[in-house]
């Protein structure tokens, strides 16, 4: 275990080294292209005055609204399309289409409905984010084994103990699969919004350390948004991610 880490720490020295060593020497000026020390330095002002804190609250609190609303209308969207014919000819193709458009192009349509107001950001985000969790959910439950609904419907399990007891369980591993790209593709979109809405939370800091030529806090606020999508992402995605792929047996349990 200490070796691996040891090879972490020293990869990590290294690659700051050479940051360090590419600021003084590099081909932009310093001011454009700070070391580790002034970007350390300005994260460290920042925490302490309270404004990453503030900005990371304002960005959660808004991608919070747009996730929930995400898993809330995309798991049943996913399910629907996998279990209702006419859902997949009339629906799917419309999901499949539209997720190929980045999420930032819902943005205009939003301003235009919700005004320079939080919901246009919770509808990117929304937008951003509730079309992976439907595919990846629809994609769930099509892999569940057959024989286990063919079971289930000799049995006479129908409607909600069917939904909540059968279905939902067995698809629950694609399910989680889709709440994890939802994250992924809500926290990208609400970072594009708030970059071009400024309306608080990180994309204004962000921006705000552009206006003002401040490139440690421009980079200092990009470690902070790439810290904190991958806490979530690895952390708590991960975990849930593990434990029911043993529960399941789609991996070996420790």
């Amino acid at each position: 275990m200490k070796g691996p880490l040891l090879e972490r720490a020293a990869s990590l020295a290294a690659l700051l080294l050479l940051w360090e060593l590419a600021s003084r020497i590099g081909p932009w000026p310093h001011y454009l292209f700070p070391g580790p020390v002034a970007v350390a330095r300005s994260l460290g002002t920042m925490i302490a005055d309270g404004r990453l804190g503030a900005a990371v609250v304002r960005s959660l609190g808004r991608l919070g609204q747009g996730y929930v609303l995400s898993a809330l209308v995309g798991v049943p969207l996913g399910i629907a399309n996998a279990r209702l014919r006419w859902m997949r000819s009339t629906v799917k193709p419309l999901v499949l289409g539209l997720q190929a458009l980045p999420s930032i192009c819902w943005l205009p349509l939003a301003l235009l409905w919700f005004g320079l107001s939080e919901q246009a950001i919770v509808f990117v985000v929304v937008m951003g984010s509730l079309l992976a969790i439907a595919i990846s959910t629809e994609d769930g439950v099509a892999a569940i084994d057959p024989l286990l609904l063919r079971a289930s419907g000799v049995l006479g399990v129908r409607g909600p103990r069917f939904y909540l007891g059968v279905l939902l369980p067995g698809a629950l591993p694609g399910i989680v699969t889709g709440l994890k790209l939802g994250w992924s593709f809500a926290w990208r979109a609400l970072m594009a919004g708030e970059l071009l809405f400024v309306a608080g939370g990180l994309g204004q800091l962000l921006q705000a350390g552009r206006e003002l030529l401040d490139v440690p806090q421009v980079m200092a606020v990009m470690i902070a948004i790439v810290a904190v999508g991958s806490v979530v992402d690895q952390v708590l995605f991960r975990l849930v991610e593990v434990k029911i792929r043993r529960r399941w047996g789609l991996t070996e349990a420790v």
